[in-house]
């Protein structure tokens, strides 16, 4: 009974690693998404054409000059102040629905980080050589059973902290 329930044990640490390295990839991808849909696309163009078009009001509100034109000059001024209005509306709510994805983005990670801990809590995520990590082998395995075997056991804080620096260095480099 023992040695099935180390068994189960070794394989669930031995797919924790992957899994858990693949959750946190997951996060730093949907956060690259959310970063690159804020920086470009559709709603980029739509920005561009609204300042274009109210750089070109005011300029031909800015060149009648004389008593004659002023009410069609006031006119095209009264246009180019609606035009801002309606871009500081748009840009409002695009912010603002970037700004919820972000936020719940980040409550389901923190939720998921959550559950991962609560779950391999005590349970050795991977095992590494001893000899690779020398100095920092108390510091891996915090909270599970320490080395066995010159192999030092990595806890969940750990590998949650190291995969999501490999993540965000990876995402840096891609996106570069």
């Amino acid at each position: 009974m023992e040695l099935e329930d180390e068994a189960s044990q070794e394989r669930q640490g031995s797919l924790a690693a992957p899994l858990i390295f693949l959750i946190v990839a997951a996060f730093q991808f949907a956060y690259y998404r959310l970063d690159h849909v804020k920086k470009s696309g559709s709603d980029r163009q739509k920005e561009i054409q609204l300042r274009a078009e109210i750089k070109q009001l005011l300029k031909e509100s800015g060149s009648m000059s004389q008593p004659s034109t002023f009410a069609q000059a006031a006119k095209l001024k009264r246009l180019a102040v609606s035009k801002e209005r309606e871009l500081s509306k748009y840009q409002n709510s695009s912010h603002k629905d970037n700004a919820l994805y972000t936020k719940v983005l980040l409550i389901l990670k923190y939720i998921t980080y959550g559950v991962l801990i609560i779950w391999f809590w005590r349970v050795p995520v991977a095992s590494i050589s001893q000899q690779l990590v020398q100095p920092f082998g108390s510091l891996l395995s915090w909270k599970t059973r320490g080395a066995e075997n010159n192999y030092v056991t990595i806890g969940i804080i750990s590998w949650l902290i190291v995969s999501a620096r490999v993540c965000r260095f990876v995402r840096r480099a891609y996106s570069k």
